[in-house]
């Protein structure tokens, strides 16, 4: 799922409207966690929330969408709380009663972006005092509505944001078929921050450790360790970067499995090597973990977030996943006792924090691809550097936020630059694309432009294909320039030590309706160099074929080969396929 800011938010032009909601009668008291006093605390500010943006396929009356919102209004308690100040300056949370309220259209002036607009909406509705500090707004357009539903961070973290979109989307199916929504209540946050009171307290290890790690960034939360410039707040800089694709994705999870760690520590590994390097430093920053530490809270919504630190000094894969373990463990204890010697966080200009989201793992989806949905942030200003990761079924995204100076332009950047740069190698010489026979290893790799005559040349080596191959060569690039735009094609070349193309393959993956929604992998020009057949790169260039396909959710693959390749029949019968099908082809 892309993560973006509101700046940055692909958004269609239309009438843009939101639902006001009244917050009615104050109830009884509320507990507050250790995040929300030091977030409320912070006082009533433009920027402080977080939202999640989805596109509908058809129109959807405004009524239909209004009573499903009021359904999720009710099954989260959160959503039916507001704080307040009080006389000691400290924050005060009360249950209020949620009415409903009516359609409201934000008119978007000559000249305004779409985007200011709903900005200006957020940043009035969803702040940490609001009654009630959340908004559903919908961008009305002729082929169905753009729904955006916000939340001042007090109340929820972007896992949260996936139960609301998934509780949204069922009680509007329910609407639509004329029935009540039957969304039954979720324990409330509130809850949880009674819990995670009730825990014990850190042991002594806990509390040494945390000592140690904000020691070494100077007693304060730890810090870029690179200049940003000058440490006052400043406009931000938000940069969305697509890391790794699909493919690149899992060859790099691939090396992380052959390595024993995590795809998470494997990153670690990289930012470790990419610090050392530049800052001559260890890695450190916040890092944020989340505390649903029981399927009670999956389905709940609230700020299930607290902070721990990261320090990880060794590149090597095994210690980096043991620096990930130590930061979970230091963040599974309650902050307020093991940040009292400190009076609290201690913040400082320039916090560095990395946050981790493996939407794969998570046991709330929704068709992220079909909605188009979006994670978006505020637009704030800053002072210091906070990197969000998103890994999904399309691959690795980051975005990150830094203070818009010219220092921080030049370090961050360089910093992100050489992070990419570094994990997409790693991608690309994981074991995820290495064939290993006998002594002999082969690399299957996308193929290059400058791939194209080699691929030409395989493609025309045997007795049957001579005959139709052998156009100018500008046919082929433009053929491989057509076939890398689409995501959904392969072309692959396999390499043997030496860096000779030996072998290619070009691999579809077919999405379809029939054998109930079936997706298929196409597997088309398999070709092997003449001084390489007979060896078994046939066999693994198709294992690795069906790992691939298996990856981009394909159930099944399919092969056509000429009818008088009697031994392509043989060897493709040997590898589990059926010649079940008969294949018809007409010339256009």
């Amino acid at each position: 799922m892309r993560l973006t800011n509101v700046a940055h938010l692909r958004l269609p032009f239309g009438r843009l409207l939101g639902f006001d909601v009244t917050a009615g009668r104050v109830g009884c008291a509320l507990p507050v966690s250790f995040d929300q006093r030091r977030h409320v605390g912070a006082g009533d500010r433009a920027g402080s929330w977080m939202a999640l943006s989805f596109r509908l396929s058809t129109p959807v009356p405004l009524d239909d969408l209004a009573a499903a919102w009021l359904a999720v209004i009710e099954r989260h308690g959160t959503l039916r709380s507001v704080f307040e100040p009080g006389e000691d300056g400290e924050p005060r949370l009360h249950e209020v009663d949620i009415r409903p309220g009516d359609w409201v259209e934000h008119v978007i002036a000559p000249g305004q972006a779409v985007n200011d607009a709903l900005r200006a909406v957020l940043d009035r509705a969803c702040s940490p005092y609001g009654r009630p500090s959340h908004r559903l707004c919908v961008l009305e357009t002729a082929v169905g509505p753009t729904v955006v539903v916000a939340a001042d961070h007090s109340h929820v973290d972007m896992w949260s944001m996936l139960v609301i979109a998934r509780d949204l989307l069922a009680a509007l199916a329910a609407v639509r078929k004329g029935s009540a929504p039957s969304l039954s209540p979720a324990p409330a946050f509130a809850e949880h921050t009674r819990a995670l009171r009730n825990r014990p307290p850190a042991p002594a290890e806990v509390h040494r450790r945390w000592a140690e790690v904000l020691a070494n960034s100077g007693d304060v939360m730890p810090r870029f360790p690179l200049s940003l410039g000058e440490a006052t707040l400043q406009e931000e800089r938000v940069e969305v970067r697509d890391v790794l694709d699909v493919d690149d994705s899992a060859a790099f999870s691939a090396q992380a499995r052959d390595d024993g760690v995590s795809t998470l520590a494997l990153v670690v590994g990289a930012m470790t090597e990419v610090t050392l390097e530049l800052a001559g430093t260890a890695l450190r920053a916040v890092f944020p973990v989340h505390s649903r530490y029981d399927t009670t809270w999956h389905d709940s919504v609230g700020w299930f977030i607290t902070n721990s630190v990261l320090e990880s000094a060794d590149p090597d894969p095994r210690a980096s996943a043991e620096a990930v373990k130590e930061a979970v463990r230091m963040g599974s204890w309650p902050l307020e006792d093991i940040l009292r010697p400190w009076g609290g966080m201690p913040e400082a200009p320039g916090m560095f924090a990395i946050s981790w989201l493996d939407l794969r793992r998570l046991p709330v989806r929704v068709d992220a691809t079909g909605l188009e949905a979006q994670y978006v942030g505020a637009t704030i200003r800053t002072d210091g550097v906070m990197l969000w990761f998103v890994l999904d079924e399309a691959g690795l995204h980051l975005r990150c936020r830094y203070p818009d100076t010219p220092e921080a332009r030049l370090h961050v950047g360089a910093w992100l630059d050489t992070l990419i740069a570094r994990l997409r190698s790693r991608a690309r010489a994981s074991v995820g694309g290495l064939l290993r026979l006998g002594d002999r290893s082969y690399r299957v790799q996308r193929a290059e432009r400058t791939d194209v005559p080699a691929l030409v040349e395989l493609l025309s080596d045997d007795e049957i294909s001579r005959a139709r191959e052998g156009s100018e060569i500008a046919r082929y690039e433009e053929a491989y320039d057509a076939i890398t735009r689409d995501a959904s094609h392969y072309l692959a070349v396999v390499r043997d030590e030496g860096d000779r193309i030996v072998g290619t393959m070009q691999l579809t993956i077919i999405p379809g309706l029939s054998r109930g929604g079936a997706t298929r992998l196409q597997i088309e020009g398999v070709r092997v160099a003449a001084s390489e057949r007979s060896r078994g790169i046939g066999t693994a260039m198709l294992e690795w074929a069906h790992e691939h396909g298996r990856h981009r959710g394909a159930v099944l693959a399919q092969v056509t080969t000429d009818r008088v390749r009697e031994r392509a029949h043989a060897f493709y019968a040997r590898l589990g396929y059926d010649n079940s099908h008969v294949g018809l082809k007409r010339a256009l």
